[in-house]
């Protein structure tokens, strides 16, 4: 008969276990391992001594409130020779004596959560299991270092937003290690309504990365659920903040967290992305945030944006949009519920769009099956496909209510962007989502998806062309010429009527107030002939239309008075903030006290009143935004400076984010990597 081992304490090695598991940037007061790896604790006999052969230990593992060994959050296992890494198992690694060395090791698809571990009849160990992409046997298992170390451990990083012409890179601060978040994070799994409704299926369900990041991406937005960020779209931001005050993913979730799991105020699709990427990766799945230039939003799965304009080639409002850009996150893991090759990266979006089986998530579908045209493979395949490929047909709706179609050669799905590996440039992933234009496999991947209007299109080689052109120097504050371009490929003489018109644009696509508006209704080409008609946008006129996007919709408008057809030509343009200029004053070390100098220059002609700057950066600012405020007004051209203080706490290379505003000026973002010494 084995004799049961006589616990008297233990030590559960945080320190070595953590670092050894990668969690130690969570801190190392308590044990967070990853599952499939084995760790070690220490016993401490209170009698006799460990006998190879001699003595048992009976291990339970449990999770969830209703642990159970059908639903797998319980499982029982005793000592083993050697540790098996497929399976739940322990083995003492320590020769015979009053100390016992215990090695135990998760299966590699055991549910993440927290666990209670009883071992014996006395000892009662807790700990917090996440996903494991170094792992071989786990579903997020990710066979490159470098990815690792940006998809999983890397803490801050780039958002691409802008315009597909002009992409800007905005640095955010993901924090998903920073004190606290990871509870944060698990009690967003807690809320979510399945686990609320049935938690024993729910906690079970968290073996699976497919089940949890589509649960992520209904609890990021609150729609149906108490989730994290409440989405608003208009200039309206009575009860919170824009969404372009907040520079990481921190404060959101502590803020969801501490006012009872009351959604925070308020999100649009780059925070949805960016607070969605910071919970992934802290439960251990590789994640990365995505932009989709001129994003299409297809309301009726019919692959087709329908728009209209009036007379002046302004939109009229309508459901199905096209956003300038929208963000949505990717996330790596096995598809086993699919035919092979679908592995990979899964695209998800938990910005509230559409409702998917009854609830406002989307995702998680594998990029290939976008690219290959799948579109009855899970989840919400046509939407996202439409995302990337929908086709736009354009209606103009004239006084005396008849409609005409509008030439028009807007692409959307362009420069699908995120950030590299390893460094801050933009790497294009458009190819990940679909082949080159034009090509054979695209027009086998539209044949798939049934996407009659692609495959119907013929590049149409217009008679009359038209164009919007651009100045390079666009910055806010300034006045510049943006031109209209018409060229004449017919063999006759052609008189048309040109509409050049400008508005403030949000960055999903709503129109905002006249920025600038030219009607010429004479205008004469030569056979072969080219016009150029500039159109002037002054600071005076377009200064306190613009949104917080700095967006300008230009729309030219031409119409052949001898055939009656009519060609549109949209471009977006976004103006250039200021750059903010950092200067860190002294040598960056761990635990020391550090300065940045903040540096911005006044580029309007008129006064920026209560500015102030705010730094955060994970293991930089504490976990905190710092903020110091200006005692008085910058005048045109004059500088707004300010010193701020932080202490690192730990070494590396780290992001310091930078934020300015004030009346005239909103949320201008800057950065600086800063390498932190021991």
């Amino acid at each position: 008969m084995a004799q049961a081992l006589d616990i008297d304490r233990w030590n559960l090695e945080c320190e070595f276990n953590n670092r050894d598991h990668r969690t130690d940037l969570n801190g190392v007061d308590r044990l967070i391992v990853r599952r499939g790896q084995p760790f070690t604790v220490s016993l401490y006999l209170r009698s006799g001594l460990y006998q190879p052969g001699v003595n048992a230990l009976d291990c339970i593992a449990e999770t969830g409130p209703q642990p159970s060994e059908q639903y797998g959050t319980r499982a029982s296992f005793g000592l083993s020779a050697n540790i098996d890494t497929s399976r739940w198992s322990a083995a003492v690694t320590s020769p015979p004596g009053n100390m016992v060395a215990l090695s135990i090791c998760s299966a590699p698809d055991a549910p993440i959560g927290r666990y209670t571990l009883t071992l014996g009849q006395s000892a009662r160990i807790e700990f917090i299991l996440l996903f494991n992409p170094w792992c071989p046997g786990d579903a997020v298992y990710m066979d490159n270092e470098q990815s690792l170390a940006e998809y999983v451990l890397s803490q801050d990083g780039i958002i691409f937003r802008g315009s597909y012409k002009y992409p800007i890179p905005t640095p955010w601060n993901f924090g998903q290690f920073e004190n606290g978040i990871l509870d944060i994070c698990l009690r967003i799994l807690d809320m979510n309504p399945k686990c609320l409704k049935n938690p024993g299926k729910d906690c079970s369900g968290r073996r699976n990365p497919i089940y949890v990041s589509r649960v992520l991406s209904a609890m990021v937005n609150c729609n149906d659920d108490k989730g994290v960020l409440l989405g608003r779209w208009t200039d309206d931001y009575d009860g919170g903040v824009s969404p372009m005050f907040w520079r990481g993913s921190v404060e959101i979730l502590r803020n969801w967290e501490t006012q009872a799991c009351q959604p925070v105020r308020y999100g649009q699709c780059w925070v949805f992305a960016a607070v969605a990427c910071s919970v992934s990766r802290a439960l251990g799945i590789p994640c990365r945030v995505v932009t989709n230039y001129l994003s299409a939003h297809d309301t009726n799965s019919n692959l087709t944006i329908e728009r209209y304009i009036d007379e002046n080639g302004d939109l009229i409002k309508s459901r199905e949009m096209i956003w300038n850009y929208h963000c949505w996150v990717e996330s790596w893991m096995t598809r086993p519920d699919l035919k092979p090759d679908f592995n990979g990266w899964q695209a998800s979006d938990p910005t509230p769009q559409e409702k998917s089986e009854g609830v406002y998530c989307c995702g998680p579908i594998p990029l290939r099956a976008i690219k290959e045209g799948e579109l009855i493979f899970k989840y919400d395949a046509p939407f996202v496909f439409a995302e990337v490929n929908a086709d736009i047909i354009t209606f103009m709706k004239k006084k005396d209510g008849s409609t005409s179609t509008v030439t028009n050669n807007t692409i959307v799905g362009q420069k699908i962007s995120t950030k590299s590996v390893g460094s801050d440039a933009r790497e294009d992933i458009t190819h990940l989502y679909k082949f080159p234009e034009g090509s054979d496999e695209e027009r086998e991947a539209f044949k798939r998806a049934n996407h009659q209007n692609k495959l119907l299109k013929q590049q149409q080689n217009q008679g009359l062309h038209l164009t919007i052109k651009v100045t390079a120097d666009m910055r806010k504050g300034c006045d510049f010429d943006v031109f209209a371009v018409v060229t004449n490929n017919t063999q006759s003489e052609k008189k048309c009527r040109l509409v050049f018109g400008s508005c403030a644009l949000s960055y999903n696509g709503f129109m905002g107030a006249n920025c600038g508006f030219k009607d010429l209704l004479n205008v004469e080409l030569q056979p072969g002939g080219e016009r150029r008609v500039p159109l002037r946008l002054n600071y005076s006129k377009y200064g306190d239309n613009l949104t917080e996007d700095n967006l300008i919709r230009l729309a030219a408008l031409l119409l052949d008075y001898s055939t009656g057809e009519a060609t549109l030509a949209v471009r977006n343009i976004v103006l250039e903030n200021p750059e903010i200029k950092i200067r860190i004053l002294g040598e960056p070390k761990e635990n020391r006290k550090l300065a940045a100098e903040l540096t911005l220059k006044n580029p309007l002609p008129e006064p920026l009143e209560n500015c102030c700057f705010s730094i955060e950066g994970a293991n930089l600012t504490g976990g905190h935004v710092i903020s110091e405020r200006l005692g008085s007004s910058v005048g045109p051209g004059e500088d707004a400076k300010v010193k701020v203080y932080f202490t690192p706490t730990h070494s590396g290379l780290r992001k310091l984010v930078v934020d300015f505003d004030s009346t005239k000026l909103c949320h201008v973002k800057g950065y600086r990597n800063v390498i932190i010494g021991k």
